[in-house]
């Protein structure tokens, strides 16, 4: 549950933000218009017209998927490049020389967690040390990188996946686009490799499909109306009572937990429809990831309804 959290915090879309560390959110969201407008049909229109040509059209949905996430930081592409260059080595390594696999999984899983710890829980430590003895520690300045628990959570999967002998990736371009694919790259859904690359080595999948062009279109609208007309909002609501607890009345502070609530319901789920129809607009199925998680009748229920592929 901890790191169900954990995904909710980081989540792009949400307005009341954790305050452990500095957050940029210069981003080409799903809503944005840059995304609809140009990036989404852009991005479309040239990987089918590439599609005869297969490594291109894995080349150009890459670079596009790169373009996506350092359009937020472009310092930060380094590190998502360093972080699958690292990983992919690391797999082929444990596919080479099994004798050497569990220490080999260990070291990759191990330089994965280090590298979130560093940028996810760095700013709380040394805050809540320097809160707590009252010496004078300088705060590193280390910005979230967007998408940092989603990309390396995927790449942890697959190392597990090469482990156990489910998984095996001998091209970085095709490794490249199972981890920065941009539907799944901000907030998920965490993938496997062997649901993914199957359908991105379709022939069939790099030309145009009304059916899935149809039906990604109609879960983008979906998720578009879920996160611009109800969760976005509600957001001013919820924040004018976190925000300012000490000066609400209670039924204020109920107010704004209810559009709390609410709001994440609908941003994520939105997000999640949003996601799944960009995917399904190139014939990728990416699994199911939210569930109507407040139908749910006990808690275990809930979280396994809310970020399932987590």
């Amino acid at each position: 549950m901890a790191d169900t959290v954990e995904a909710l915090a980081s989540a792009p879309c949400y307005r009341v933000q954790s305050r452990t560390a500095p957050v940029e959110t210069a981003t080409m969201l799903f809503n944005s218009y840059e995304y609809l407008i140009y990036f989404l049909p852009l991005s479309l229109a040239v990987y089918f017209v590439l599609g005869r040509r297969a490594t291109w059209a894995v080349g150009w949905l890459v670079a596009a998927s790169l373009f996506f996430y350092g359009w937020w930081n472009p310092k930060y592409l380094p590190l998502i490049l360093a972080s699958i260059g690292f990983n992919f080595f690391v797999g082929r390594a444990l596919h080479r020389k099994p004798r050497h696999a569990k220490p080999l999984l260990a070291f990759g899983v191990g330089a994965n967690l280090a590298l979130l710890g560093v940028f996810k829980y760095a700013y709380f430590a040394v805050r809540n040390t320097a809160d707590l003895t009252g010496l004078p520690l300088a705060l590193p300045h280390i910005v979230l990188p967007l998408g940092i628990s989603f990309f390396t959570f995927t790449q942890i999967a697959y190392l597990v996946d090469v482990h156990r002998g489910k998984a095996k990736e001998p091209s970085l371009l095709n490794y490249a686009l199972f981890v920065s694919f941009f539907p799944h790259l901000l907030a998920g859904p965490i993938l496997h490799h062997r649901e993914m690359m199957p359908q991105f080595a379709s022939a069939t999948n790099k030309r145009p499909q009304a059916f899935h062009l149809a039906a990604g279109l109609f879960l983008l609208a979906i998720g578009l109306v879920k996160k611009v007309c109800i969760a976005d909002p509600l957001g001013p609501v919820a924040a004018a009572g976190f925000d300012h607890p000490e000066a609400i009345s209670a039924l204020a502070a109920w107010l704004a937990v209810l559009a709390y609530t609410l709001q994440i319901y609908f941003d994520f789920s939105g997000y999640t429809d949003m996601a799944l129809g960009a995917a399904r607009m190139f014939n990728i199925q990416m699994p199911v990831n939210f569930n109507s998680p407040y139908h749910a009748t006990n808690i275990r229920e809930f979280w396994q309804r809310w970020h399932m592929t987590l």
